[in-house]
């Protein structure tokens, strides 16, 4: 059956947007963020960023709310901004691997892919991990099907907040900037959106404090994920 924007959904959207950036029609692609937009990972983030300190750096309480306020760049990257061994990268994605099943897809998300997919919209996922391990945890979560590609970190020159990885999404599908939106939780999302030229939604669902994400300036601001449907009608001729 296909799904249509409700009047409630249009107007939810409509008072949502609050950026100076304007919002220029999107048809044709989405680029999604992976953690904090599709899937709920923060609980086992947590746990294996806390099993990977004790077993590096020794006893202590693990910084994660400092590498919580980094979350959308590469994990070497952060672990040098946050001065802490490389090391820690392997014990990391060890564990990250291990609790992957108990990853919660957020609610609505399953439904906003397949109405996308209906509407003829073409998808792309641009993320923080790394590519094998993003493609690993949406195959077992059910979601690798409904996207044309997903690009890790270390699939790019320069991960975000650098443009590259949603230039290299828009490579890979054939489109222009400005048939395109990026949807992201974190301001390296919308930093990379806005260097790539490409317009940018801020999705709020998973934040308690979305005050970094509006200094961002995204295009418009997203409370729950079907409003992003107000925004992407179906694709003429599909």
């Amino acid at each position: 059956m296909r799904s249509e924007i409700s009047p409630q959904t249009t107007a939810t959207a409509t008072v949502t947007a609050t950026a100076t950036q304007t919002l220029q029609p999107v048809v044709r692609a989405v680029v999604f963020d992976l953690d904090g937009v599709l899937v709920d990972s923060f609980a086992v983030m947590y746990e294996a960023f806390a099993i990977a300190y004790k077993e590096v750096v020794g006893d202590g309480p693990a910084p994660f709310e400092e590498y919580t306020r980094h979350l959308g760049r590469y994990f070497p990257d952060i672990m040098r901004i946050m001065g802490l061994p490389l090391e820690m990268e392997e014990p990391f994605v060890r564990e990250s691997y291990r609790l992957a099943p108990q990853v919660p897809v957020f609610d609505g998300i399953v439904e906003l892919l397949t109405t996308l997919r209906v509407r003829g919209l073409r998808l792309a996922v641009a993320t923080g991990k790394s590519g094998p391990r993003a493609r690993s945890l949406l195959d077992q979560l059910g979601l690798l099907p409904f996207f044309d590609h997903v690009i890790g970190s270390d699939e790019v020159a320069h991960p975000k907040p650098a443009p590259d990885i949603v230039e290299h999404a828009l490579d890979l599908m054939g489109f222009s900037p400005e048939e395109a939106v990026m949807v992201g939780d974190a301001a390296t999302d919308i930093a990379s959106a806005h260097g790539a030229g490409v317009a940018s939604a801020g999705a709020l669902w998973a934040l308690s404090d979305a005050g970094e994400l509006l200094a961002a300036e995204p295009g418009v601001v997203l409370r729950r994920p079907a409003d992003l449907l107000a925004l992407c009608p179906s694709v003429p001729g599909v």
